[in-house]
Parts: C-alpha cells; sequence; structure tokens
C-alpha cells in the first residue's frame, strides 16, 4: 500500500514539475517573441507631434511633423474635408489597419502592454501595444479589462502617444462591451470594476421606463468618456423569441415594440441627439436579428444549426433595428448566424450579401460603419493552439 501512495505521490509530483516547467517555457518564448516584434516595432516611431502656430495665428499639433497645417490637422476644417485629405496621405498598409478592430490589453498602473502576463490570462493571445499599433498600423480596439479609473485614464493617454508618434499620427478609438452590470460573461461584456451597475438589458424592458433607460446610457456615456471609450459595442436590439439562447439577459426581451423604445432611448443616452464631442458612438447589434438560434445553440461556437424563424417572423426581428435606425446609431455589427432559408445563400449574416448590401444598405440606407463580430475570419489561438475556430459560418 505505501508502495502505491509512494508511485501516486511521484506521479503527482512529477505532473506538478512537468506544469511549473511547461508554463516557464512559455512565459519565456512569448516574453522573447513579445521582445522581438517590440523591438522592430519600436523602428517605425517618429518623433512627438509638435505643437506649431499658422501664419493666421491658429494654434494646432503638427501630426505628420512635416511642418505645415495639412487640412486634417485643420479642427477648423469639416470631418469630410479633414478625411478626403488624411485618405490622400495614407498608404496602403495604414488604410487596412484602419479597417480592424480588435482586442487590447492594458498593463499594471496604466502601463501598455507589451508582454503576456499571468494575471491577465487574455494576454497570452494578444500580440504586443506596439506591434498592433506601429507595425499593424492599427488604430480600432476593444478594451476588455477594468481597472480603477485613473490607471485606465493613464493608460489610454499613453496609447494616443503612442499612436501620436506614427507616420500621421492617427488617434487611436477605444470601444468596449458592456460594462455596468453585475454578470461577468468575458465573451460578452466586461466586469464593471469602478463603473456604475445597473441591471441586465433584460431588467430595464422588465421595468419599462424608458427614460431610466436613457438615463443609464447618459450616465455609461460619461464614465465611458471620462476613461477615454468612445465606441459602446452595443446595444443588442435582438429579440429573445427562443429562451434557449444564453444571450437573453443583454436583449430587451421579446416584444419587438418595448424592445424599440428601450433600444432608442438607450442610444440617445449614449450619443445624444447627434455624433459630437460628447457623445459614445453606439454600434448596435446583431443585424438582422440574432435571438432565433435554433435550439438556442449560439453561433459563437461551431455546433450551431444557424437562425430559424417559426411562423415566418423574418421581419419580426427587424423592428429593434428600425428603431435604432431612427435614434442614428452610429455603427451596426451583423451576427455570425445564418438566416436559414431567408437569403439566396445560406451564409452567416456578416459574409451575407442580401443581407448586409441589400437590406442594410439598399433597403435601410443605412451609410454609418459596419463592423463584423470578433473573430469572423481568423480563428482564435492561445500557446498556437485554437481555441474557438473563426465564425465562418456556411464559408467552408
Amino acid at each position: 500500500m505505501k508502495t502505491i501512495l509512494r508511485i501516486i505521490l511521484y506521479v503527482i509530483l512529477g505532473a506538478v514539475l512537468a506544469l511549473i516547467i511547461f508554463v516557464a517555457g512559455t512565459l519565456i518564448h512569448t516574453g522573447s517573441k513579445a521582445s522581438k516584434a517590440v523591438k522592430q516595432s519600436y523602428q517605425f516611431l517618429t518623433p512627438e507631434a509638435p505643437f506649431r502656430t499658422a501664419d493666421d495665428g491658429f494654434q494646432y499639433r503638427d501630426l505628420n511633423k512635416n511642418g505645415k497645417l495639412d487640412v486634417y490637422e485643420d479642427s477648423r476644417r469639416t470631418i469630410d474635408e479633414r478625411t478626403d485629405d488624411l485618405l490622400t496621405q495614407m498608404t496602403l498598409e495604414e488604410k487596412a489597419g484602419c479597417m480592424f478592430i480588435t482586442m487590447i490589453g492594458m498593463g499594471k498602473n496604466g502601463n501598455l502592454l507589451e508582454k503576456p502576463t499571468l494575471s491577465d490570462p487574455f494576454s497570452f493571445a494578444l500580440p504586443p501595444t506596439s506591434e498592433m499599433v506601429l507595425l499593424k498600423r492599427m488604430n480600432h480596439f476593444n478594451i476588455y479589462t477594468s481597472m480603477d479609473p485613473r490607471s485606465m485614464a493613464v493608460w489610454y493617454n499613453r496609447l494616443q502617444k503612442l499612436a501620436e508618434r506614427t507616420r500621421l499620427g492617427i488617434p487611436v478609438t477605444i470601444a468596449s462591451d458592456p460594462r455596468n452590470a453585475y454578470t461577468k460573461n468575458f465573451l460578452a461584456g466586461a466586469p464593471a470594476g469602478s463603473f456604475s451597475q445597473w441591471c441586465e438589458p433584460i431588467g430595464f424592458a422588465a421595468i419599462g421606463d424608458s427614460f431610466l433607460t436613457w438615463k443609464h446610457g447618459d450616465i455609461a456615456r460619461q464614465e465611458y468618456l471620462a476613461v477615454g471609450i468612445r465606441v459602446a459595442l452595443h446595444p443588442m436590439a435582438d429579440l429573445a423569441t427562443e429562451p434557449r439562447w444564453p444571450r437573453i439577459n443583454g436583449t430587451f426581451g421579446e416584444d419587438a415594440t418595448l424592445a424599440s423604445r428601450m433600444a432608442y432611448a438607450y442610444i440617445k443616452g449614449f450619443q445624444g441627439d447627434s455624433i459630437g464631442p460628447w457623445s459614445v458612438a453606439c454600434m448596435t447589434k446583431h443585424f438582422s436579428g440574432g435571438g432565433p438560434q435554433k435550439e438556442g445553440l449560439d453561433p459563437h461556437f461551431q455546433f450551431t444549426k444557424g437562425q430559424v424563424y417559426p411562423g415566418n417572423n423574418f421581419k419580426y426581428h427587424l423592428i429593434p433595428f428600425e428603431a435604432a435606425f431612427r435614434a442614428g446609431t452610429a455603427e451596426i455589427m451583423p451576427y455570425y448566424g445564418i438566416p436559414v432559408g431567408q437569403t439566396s445563400e445560406d451564409v452567416g449574416m456578416g459574409f451575407n450579401k442580401d443581407i448586409i448590401t441589400g437590406l442594410l444598405r439598399n433597403t435601410y440606407h443605412f451609410n454609418g460603419i459596419v463592423c463584423t463580430d470578433w473573430g469572423l475570419l481568423t480563428d482564435s489561438k492561445a500557446f498556437g493552439i485554437t481555441i474557438l475556430p473563426a465564425r465562418a459560418h456556411g464559408m467552408m
């Protein structure tokens, strides 16, 4: 008996030792890889953008460091004029970088996350910050962590300072999933931390007070702005018509009229009557309605069976999105799911021309930003291991 126990103990100790060696080796390998990427990225650093005074006395920041006032640097010009000028100066690589958004981490005390850390397991799946900003020319990110407001604000300023030192000094835009509730589903929201905590959207629907919903959006907007978050990856305008779907807590329920009223108030709270300096842009999701998942199986995963519409209710799921359009939602996110039998080809909404071009652009004349859901084209990996395959449903 003692011999058996001794063998079991040796096996356990051996397994623990192997795990320690594996973790240590992984940390060394990923840390070394990250250090090389950071060193390579910093070769693209330019000087900080100096403040200058134009001949007419106007003060501006010389973002491209060319010693003169460019149209895109002139805050007196219209947005269209500034963006048109900036586009003419951008390289193909810089334009490509602007077309993507991905997760970004935060180091301790507001430092940039340049290497993985055990305190943040997600960091092992992310490139260093400098690699994404300087090497990949990206400037749209989704922050998933919650720290104290001061650290978040310090981190945001440091990130903008890094972006300032790119060739054209294009600022970074930070987005966030919902972070004002009590739930901690990292796939659909962020922990509240120091942010105010409210009920989930399904709770606002149960209360039925659109002013309270607007008030929540207005307060959350102020909190977002205080730490640099400019895009809300919400609300969910999906209808919870399938009770087995695990995301109904993020919706305003199954009633299209009630959900429309709540979504409208929510967006107005975040954006105001029009998009301006004090707005947080809303990315309403998941067009054209992600609620009717067959058997409740969510399309984040490969076991999805598509979206079905008993009673031919496809149009019913569009009603809350019509309210979002009336509220002026700045952005729209289509879902991964396949709207089975509703379009000319059974492919996920993010790839579906009938949904994006035909319905969203041509029928509803939405001319804002369309952003796919995350991981549509590439697998999500950590340590070289695929955690979640690409959600290219119907394409493979």
